[in-house]
């Protein structure tokens, strides 16, 4: 066909024919810059933003913006907010617009023209590339292949089959605003994103042709990581279970009852031509006919006022019209938005560590001079060119020197970044996890009026406690060494003393006397050293760092205050915070002394401890044999001494650190295996995530376990549950006691009566009379024979065959007295693990919600822990332990709550509990409703309540825990009473 152009003189303002809807979801930054984008396209703009919270400041910013705030449209209520949005457009044509996509200005109004001037027409696009922003960098991709550009067919099947069999998305195409508006008004409520999606296209191509044209239409956001409404397209088109069939089925029917051109024909028909297009459209995307990502070019901006330098990758598309100046100048603009205005989630996480670094090297040290101060600027400015504050400091630092000229050009950048509105780099950090850590680390800080009383304290008791930082400098970094130094300088307590083992050359003549003491070393002798200057030391409290590692402004502080007249204390944990490999910062707020933890991740609770100096002689200091994991093996050793007595955990960061590296370390495992042959064990040691361990204690019995299974009238679930037993426990010294309650059901009952006499692996136990929960479990282990217990519930089914073992593995240890499971969903989705005391109000779970495979905190859903309690959906416990504390309370928590208080009173008889999340069930992981029974449970053990030993008091109560809890200060005065 012949394309024919608008060329009257007299045409209406781009504003009164298009008009482009952007879509948002609490995504306020990527709103920001795509209207910035459009600000200088003269159309009508339409956004339908439902985020929770909307913008204040948008009509400010953006008055030519018709910006409409819906927080009733929910993410869910995707099709409702469009449906109120193309009902709100007032002109002919519109487009819709995702908030992380550039559609072409002139590719907007070329397809709009075309569609003006082909009226027989109901959309029109082009291509599209995609991008993916980074902290430095933009990637592209190709998206669209070529395809047929013209689907004019008189016969509406025809042109239908041809574009699904070509599929190029039309949802984002200039498409006649009626078309659209009817579409919605037939749409049933409720629609699915994929139905939706499959329906729009039926729908335009059922009423109108469609053309795509052979130019550049957008630049769309790559998709990456997991949707968050986990959509798929092929999911729907493809799948064979009758479920999906019958989807289908009913979705053919309902666009067989539209009005559109294929409405003279017969309804059957019409049904199978929808049915037929959802196959063409199933095999083009599976075939990749005309949707495949292929990375064509990767894009880095070295230098302000110059073109971005282009790196192209091995696999080009020359067919498509993307390589041309005019495109490339288009991509240019695209990336100064990226840049100066970042949104993306990725791109955010890999300026995160940026951002902190160029934070610390602007803040201005006691020693600093113009010349320090501007070379930080210039590394600053090497790390990302598009931080107005840094751009401005090097500016301003460049004037009236010979680098002036320079300075010239960042002023230029300047102005230009500071034409985009309200960006603020600061501000953008303050957001991001290692900018709140900072702040909340900020406000642990005594203000400046209580310093003199607490100098004053620490003055009445001969000045608090002295601590001895061994520093080791293995690299000879002078750099690292002064950030340590800067960090102790800045800091709030005088009463250290640092002892520097260095491989380079001394910079002064010092002794153990001095404030810093340089002690020359060698990567093979430095142990041997270390140990000869603690023997030296004066120091109270000894403390094993790295040059480069950053003391907290306030934590030896804290630590002065806390260990004054502290008896008995051998050594104390504090938290840390961790620098990760992408400079980004991560908190490591440890639990209270976690024996298991320490085991299972030394890389995350075996550093930085502070450890009483006399304790460290006794035990003839640091061992040369594992230099890797020189603390590790001494607080290994300090157990075996003297178990966990006299170990503390102080929750207040002492350091910033780098984060270990993910590997194994080997010497950990040797460190490991030592410790369990002395303690008796044959324990073996091995991983299967790097930073973890797993320990088979090897124990040489293998003791009688009953599997106490809960019976009131309850067949299918409980048949359910002992057949998952039966058939998927891999440990065989076992019997099952089914404890009924005294049930009415005559199928139940039945169903009990053909178990018995089958051998002693089944055994049945009836009460006379209804008993509560509690009480029948007590009449049950009074009946068991093993000499191992597990309160299994009827709810739960066997996942994993070595279940049973896993328990085991545990329970037998001398010093642990409960053990529970992970419990999960057939999709392997955590319904409950640890049980954490307070959180959510009363107990809640770690983990709930999480992957299987997921680490968690402290790789905490993937190891053995110790927690205050488990759940007794799969409980555990020895019988004579359950025995000594009395069983389940049978007379407070009848029907609710007696597993955590069984743990909490075996935890007081001194046993471990221990979570296992080796031992896996499928179980709803649901907590009892019983608001009396929760408030008797937490009077009953109010002191634990208070602060969950096994939980950090800097972590939240709320959601599912782990999170940075609000910040708080100090109470600095408590201290000083």
């Amino acid at each position: 066909m012949q394309v024919q152009n608008s060329t009257q003189n007299n045409v209406a303002p781009l504003d009164e024919r298009l008009t482009v809807v952007v879509i948002s979801h609490n995504r306020n930054a990527f709103l920001r810059r795509t209207l910035q984008y459009y600000s200088n396209y003269p159309c009508t703009v339409l956004v339908l933003d439902s985020s929770v919270e909307g913008d204040e400041h948008m009509a400010e910013d953006f008055p030519s913006v018709d910006y409409r705030h819906l927080p009733q449209y929910t993410y869910k209520g995707f099709q409702d907010k469009i449906t109120y949005g193309v009902n709100q457009v007032t002109t002919p044509y519109m487009v819709f617009a995702a908030d992380d996509d550039f559609l072409l200005h002139g590719a907007l109004t070329e397809s709009l023209e075309f569609l003006e001037a082909n009226p027989d027409y109901g959309l029109c696009h082009g291509y599209g590339m995609m991008y993916l922003a980074r902290a430095t960098e933009v990637n592209y991709y190709r998206r669209d292949k070529r395809v047929q550009e013209d689907y004019n067919a008189q016969q509406p099947e025809v042109r239908l089959m041809e574009f699904m069999g070509q599929f190029l998305p039309p949802f984002y195409a200039v498409t006649r605003t009626d078309l659209l508006q009817q579409w919605y008004s037939l749409l049933p409520a409720g629609t699915s994103f994929e139905w939706q999606e499959i329906g729009h296209t039926y729908f335009l191509l059922a009423c109108a042709k469609a053309r795509v044209l052979p130019i550049p239409f957008a630049v769309r956001e790559i998709n990456y990581g997991a949707s968050e409404h986990n959509t798929n397209v092929l999911t729907v088109l493809t799948y064979k279970d009758a479920k999906s069939v019958a989807e289908r089925d009913q979705f053919a029917e309902f666009l067989a009852s539209l009005p559109t051109q294929l409405g003279d024909q017969d309804p059957a028909r019409v049904k199978q031509i929808a049915l037929d297009s959802f196959a063409a459209m199933a095999e083009c995307l599976l075939e990749g006919r005309s949707l495949k990502g292929n990375m064509i070019f990767r894009s880095v901006w070295t230098e302000p006022g110059r073109e971005p330098v282009r790196t192209f990758g091995p696999e080009q598309f020359v067919e498509m019209p993307f390589y041309n100046k005019p495109m490339f100048d288009l991509l240019t603009e695209f990336e100064f938005l990226l840049h100066a205005m970042p949104a993306g989630r990725l791109q955010l996480q890999e300026l995160e560590g940026i951002l902190l670094r160029q934070t610390e090297l602007m803040r201005v040290q006691p020693n600093d001079n113009e010349r320090t101060l501007r070379a930080r600027l210039w590394e600053a400015y090497g790390l990302n060119r598009f931080n107005r504050s840094v751009v401005k400091g090097l500016a301003q630092s460049l004037m009236g020197t010979e680098e002036e000229a320079e300075g010239i050009k960042l002023q230029a950048w300047a102005e230009r970044l500071d034409s985009l509105p309200r960006q603020d780099e600061r501000a953008l950090f303050k957001k991001m996890p290692s900018g709140r850590l900072l702040d909340w680390l900020d406000a642990r800080n005594p203000e400046a009026g209580q310093l003199p009383a607490i100098a004053s304290h620490l003055a009445a008791h001969d000045g608090g406690p002295q601590f001895g930082i061994l520093l080791l400098d293995l690299e000879a970094d002078m750099f690292k060494l002064q950030a340590t130094f800067d960090s102790l300088v800045n800091g709030h307590c005088r009463a250290f003393k640092v002892m520097v083992f260095t491989t380079g050359e001394l910079p002064a003549s010092t002794s153990v006397r001095d404030t810093v003491h340089f002690v020359k070393v060698s990567t093979t002798n430095y142990v041997e050293r270390i140990n000869q200057v603690v023997n030296q030391s004066s120091a109270d409290w000894i403390l094993l760092a790295e040059a480069g590692d950053q003391l907290t402004p306030s934590g030896l502080l804290r630590a002065s205050l806390e260990l004054l007249g502290a008896e008995g204390i051998r050594a104390v944990a504090m938290d840390e915070i961790q620098r990760k490999a992408n400079g980004a910062l991560t908190d490591v707020f440890r639990p209270g002394v976690n024996l298991d933890l320490l085991q299972t991740v030394p890389s995350l609770m075996a550093r930085h401890w502070l450890i009483k100096r006399d304790v460290l002689v006794q035990a003839k200091g640091y061992s040369p044999e594992f230099p890797t994991a020189l603390e590790f093996d001494l607080l290994l050793r300090l157990i075996e001494d003297g178990g966990l007595n006299g170990l503390a955990h102080l929750a207040e960061p002492l350091l910033i650190a780098n984060a270990p590296v993910e590997e194994e370390n080997s010497e950990e495992r040797r460190v490991l295996t030592r410790h369990l042959a002395n303690r008796g064990y044959r324990g073996q040691v091995s991983s299967t995530l790097p930073q973890t361990w797993q320990i088979d204690y090897q124990h040489a019995e293998r003791p009688q376990v009953s599997i106490i299974l809960h019976s009131q009238d309850n067949l299918e679930p409980l048949q359910r549950a002992l057949v998952s037993v039966l058939q998927r426990t891999r440990y065989q010294r076992h019997e099952v006691l089914i404890a009924d309650n005294h049930s009415q059901s005559p199928e139940l009952l039945a169903w009990l009566s053909s178990l018995e006499g089958k051998g002693e692996r089944i055994r049945i136990l009836r009460s006379g009379q209804r008993l509560s929960t509690s009480a029948l479990h007590n009449l049950a282990v009074n009946e068991a024979k093993g000499e191992y217990l597990v309160l299994l519930s009827a709810e739960a089914e066997v996942f994993n065959a070595n279940w049973l073992d896993a328990l085991l593995n545990q329970a037998q240890r001398p010093e642990v007295g409960i053990v529970g499971a992970k419990l999960m969903d057939i999709r392997g989705v955590t319904t409950q693990a640890g049980l954490i005391l307070g959180l959510n109000g009363l107990v809640g779970s770690a983990f709930v919600g999480e992957r299987k495979d997921a680490k968690g905190y402290l790789f905490g859903h993937q190891v053995e822990q110790n927690y205050s309690a488990v759940s007794g959906a799969c409980l555990m416990i020895r019988k004579d332990v359950y025995q000594a504390v009395g069983g389940l309370d049978e007379e407070h928590f009848d029907e609710a709550f007696a597993d955590i208080d069984l743990c909490l009173k075996v935890a007081d008889a001194g046993y471990l509990t221990v979570w296992c999340p080796q031992a896996q069930l499928l179980h709803p992981g649901l907590l009892p409703d019983e608001p009396q029974l929760a408030a008797a449970l937490r009077d009953k053990w109010q002191a634990r309540f208070v602060q969950d030993a096994a939980y950090n008091q800097n972590l939240a109560l709320t959601g599912k825990g782990f999170t940075l809890r609000e910040a708080s200060s100090v109470n600095w005065a408590q201290l000083l009473a």
